[in-house]
């Protein structure tokens, strides 16, 4: 008895046409006459018109593509900018306590932060009694040695917080750990925020921020008691 021969599937038919490029040359006239439907209304249009409009779909979105490359490419750039100009202003300093508020100004002023704070400890005799080496409690102080990268998230009531002019108003935060090196210990606390919720939100990439963090540490360093050098 002859086994029924299976019917040809859709599948069989792609895979026929997929290795068989040169179908629709021994069947040119073909291409004319088959006609599909149009997502653009409905209508119902030859292939070459619907290959022309998934070209045309296609390029547009390219376009799209490329036009918010170019825009990353310029925010990138304002950014880059910006902390050039901040590094700059940090180096030109010339008295070793104003770099803490030099930090949150510039901050505040280049990167449009609403708030900003700072607190440094362990600082050199000189600096102990200035405003920004005061009010760090051990637990702060704890909390920001165990960051291994910036905190960014809502104000659930942290210490840290307090240290802003406004606390009450900051939906977001940001809460950068000042090391020195890759010292484990941090030795500062930077604190951004902002009333906007999703301006520091917890899911953020934090690049940028560690390299603040950096480039704040280092500045700072001017603060820190002078090790003397080992003698041999």
């Amino acid at each position: 008895m002859t086994q029924p021969i299976p019917p040809i599937t859709e599948d069989d038919i792609a895979q026929y046409l997929a290795n068989s490029p040169d179908f629709f040359e021994r069947h040119a006239g073909l291409l004319a006459e088959v006609h599909l439907t149009s997502p653009h209304g409905g209508r119902a249009v030859s292939l070459q018109e619907r290959q022309a409009e998934m070209l045309r779909e296609k390029i547009k979105g390219l376009e799209l593509k490329a036009a918010e490359m170019v825009r990353h490419g310029k925010e990138n750039t304002t950014i880059a900018d910006k902390l050039q100009r901040w590094t700059r202003e940090l180096l030109m300093i010339r008295e070793a306590g104003d770099i803490p508020g030099a930090i949150t100004e510039a901050l505040a002023s280049q990167f449009l932060v609403p708030q900003v704070a700072i607190k440094v400890w362990a600082v050199a005799p000189e600096f102990a009694d200035e405003p920004f080496a005061q009010g760090a409690s051990d637990d702060v102080q704890a909390f920001a040695s165990s960051l291994a990268v910036p905190y960014c998230g809502n104000n659930p009531g942290l210490e840290a917080a307090q240290w802003l002019v406004d606390p009450a108003s900051a939906a977001s935060l940001a809460l950068i750990p000042l090391r020195a090196g890759a010292a484990p210990q941090a030795f500062g606390l930077l604190v951004l925020a902002s009333g906007d919720p999703q301006r520091f939100a917890a899911d953020m990439g934090t690049d940028f921020l560690e390299r603040i963090g950096e480039l704040a540490s280092a500045a700072l360093g001017r603060l820190r008691p002078v090790v003397p050098a080992a003698v041999e």
